[in-house]
């Protein structure tokens, strides 16, 4: 057997034996220690007995400490993460399983004294200290909660958030609105973290008269409401918490997500309602359902990736020569059509025409779709759908859904169409620009074309397929690269910019993709990989991470692959590199792939290391034909 194809063999093996029973795979979605650190202060803040899992989460955190008592983001992230060692400190102190005077956690206090102390963490750790009585209020910019009265037609209204900035900070407004804290008898003293000097308000550290504009615009929207303050407020308070309450999904989780839980579940305490409410309660049994396994210890993820996992693997199998025909495809792809959503969501009021069809993130996900996990989706069913008529509708209301996305410049948002409002970025929000709104993106663009034009009938002379292949050009950067907002991150945006500007009949003679190639090419490493480091999105510029990676090299090359005529020299090295490497298992394999927010939240995918690869190889052995030598 030659070796593409052995190697494509063994990575479908360690496939078909991961599959779960009802169709799905189940691979880790990996955020770090946050959720884990985060699950600890919640429970021992609602006095919830779990010793248990209190305990597994406090050796996870543990285990993943620095030699310099710090916690990292991500392995080159200097010296270490403020915020994250503020919260790590927290949340063993709270879980009684180590003690101030410890080491290790000696260590961490030390490290973040000579940080700065409190005073100098991130939003996102300031608010979770508000919350639970160890900062004051208020932490973000003082919004009134009576934005939520506001219709969506304002220029500042929830509804120009993203649907994501949307879900977390409405249930934040109304905490600090409240100034709601819970503080418990056995909550750890953490004054000794402040340092020296006051206490400081993340509000008061950043004013421009760009956001005192937007402030005094809001307030002045506010004030134009029709009624008395009071019954206003009223109104807002109870707005909010019905928004809230109608995006639970079926495990008691708001939209499936750990931190819009987390700041629901405040929320809710903060309007009167106890601990031990039947919401509150199955709210947090659905984090505890986030829990996995990772290298024995326990993780609570920040939501699951299976539907995302299952389209991906699916397809990948696919492509490598599985047929539709067999169990382990007929039972993906029966689960993934369970998944596709028949309710309305957010997305409807910038998208009025539209009807349900697309897919969400995770398995219990009925009203949050995305338009990557769609075209994922799809993607897996296209040879099935000629012979199953069910499955044909349903591809075709899944396809509409796509379609109808499309933003107004050409590009594709990732959640809700047309929500770009780029004031909103200047508001002092930690990663702003990364949550507050939810714009084309190269990578979200990219990957939709890439599916138009491979599985439905293309037709070039579409406006929307020029439109969209317009706005890439466009979103180009100088050095021929793609900036990817959903992955790390040059390397992601070029390979999903390329392989779709080439399903959609773009010559790869352009200058602008030739251009690319050359960008790519000249980022390979002496051993034939790629490598990129999370401090990309940070910098904003392509930072090498200094050793390559099965996902990056994978991407790297596929993107030669799809636009290349020849089998280059640069391709048959990153497929050698694919093949040498694939059982690598190193930093490198648990090393962040995906992105959330710049600086605070990364994803590590544990089937990327399958995924990628197959897909990479199974097309390079059906363009190539393995001709020429790997050497």
């Amino acid at each position: 057997m030659q070796p593409v194809q052995a190697e494509m063999s063994r990575l479908i093996g360690e496939l078909r034996k991961t599959q779960a029973g009802d169709g799905s795979w189940r691979h880790p979605f990996e955020t770090g220690i946050i959720t884990d650190a985060y699950m600890i202060i919640l429970l021992r803040t609602l006095k919830m007995k779990d010793e248990a899992l209190i305990k597994k989460l406090a050796e996870r955190i543990e285990s993943r400490q620095e030699h310099n008592g710090a916690w990292k983001l991500f392995r080159d992230e200097g010296e270490g993460n403020l915020s994250l060692t503020i919260d790590a400190y927290y949340a063993l102190l709270y879980s009684g399983y180590k003690q101030r005077h410890d080491p290790n956690m000696a260590a961490a206090r030390k490290f973040i004294l000579s940080k700065g102390g409190i005073k100098k963490a991130g939003m996102y750790t300031k608010i979770m200290l508000a919350m639970t009585g160890q900062y004051p209020w208020p932490v973000i910019f003082p919004v009134p909660i009576e934005i939520v009265l506001l219709p969506p037609s304002c220029p500042i209204s929830i509804y120009q958030l993203s649907s994501f900035a949307r879900i977390n900070l409405l249930p934040v407004i109304l905490l600090g609105n409240k100034k709601y804290s819970l503080r418990t008898k056995n909550s750890p003293d953490l004054s000794e973290l402040y340092g020296t000097g006051h206490r400081e308000e993340l509000w008061g550290e950043i004013r421009s008269d760009d956001w005192k504009k937007i402030m005094n615009t809001l307030s002045s929207l506010v004030k134009g409401l029709i009624g008395i303050p009071k019954r206003l407020r009223s109104m807002a308070l109870e707005g909010t918490k019905q928004y809230m309450l109608q995006r639970i999904e079926p495990d008691g989780t708001l939209l499936n997500y750990f931190s819009s839980t987390y700041y629901m579940i405040f929320a809710l305490l903060a309007l009167g309602y106890t601990a031990r409410d039947p919401v509150i309660t199955k709210a947090v049994e659905g984090l505890k359902g986030m829990a996995c396994t990772i290298d024995g210890h326990t993780h609570i993820q920040y939501t699951d990736a299976a539907v995302w996992n299952t389209a991906l693997i699916s397809h990948a199998i696919q492509k490598a020569g599985v047929d539709e025909s067999d169990d382990i495809i007929q039972k993906a792809n029966q689960y993934l059509l369970s998944r596709q959503h028949t309710r309305y969501g957010d997305w409807i009021v910038h998208n009025r025409k539209a009807l349900p069809g697309g897919w969400g993130f995770s398995d219990l996900n009925t009203m949050h779709p995305d338009v990557d996990d769609t075209t994922a989706s799809l993607r897996s069913f296209h040879k099935i759908a000629l012979q199953d008529p069910v499955l044909e509708q349903s591809m075709k209301r899944g396809q509409d859904w796509v379609r109808s996305m499309q933003n107004r410049d050409g590009g594709w948002p990732a959640f809700e169409k047309n929500v770009d409002n780029q004031l909103l970025n200047l508001l002092p929000i930690q990663g702003a620009e990364f949550i507050l709104t939810d714009p084309s993106t190269a990578d979200l663009t990219g990957r939709t074309l890439e599916y138009l034009g491979e599985y439905t009938a293309l037709d070039q002379t579409d406006n929307s397929i020029k439109r969209a292949i317009k706005w890439l050009r466009k979103d180009q950067e100088r050095d021929g690269s793609w900036y990817g907002r959903w992955g790390i991150c040059y390397l992601y945006g070029t390979w999903a910019a390329l392989t779709g500007l080439a399903a959609a009949g773009e010559s790869p003679d352009e200058a602008y993709i030739r251009k690319a190639v050359n960008w790519i090419k000249s980022a390979q490493n002496n051993d034939g990989g790629w490598g990129e480091s999370c401090r990309s999105d940070i910098e904003k510029r392509y930072i090498p991470l200094g050793a390559s990676t099965l996902t990056h090299t994978a991407w790297a090359v596929d993107a030669l692959i799809a636009v290349s005529k020849e089998n280059s020299p640069e391709i048959r090295k990153g497929i050698a590199f694919l093949i040498r490497e694939g059982q690598r298992d190193d930093w490198t394999a648990d090393y962040p792939k995906g992105q959330g927010m710049a600086g605070f939240f990364y994803m590590h995918y544990h089937s990327y290391r399958y995924i990628w690869p197959l897909l990479a190889l199974s097309h390079y052995e059906k363009k190539f034909n393995q001709k020429g030598s790997l050497e």
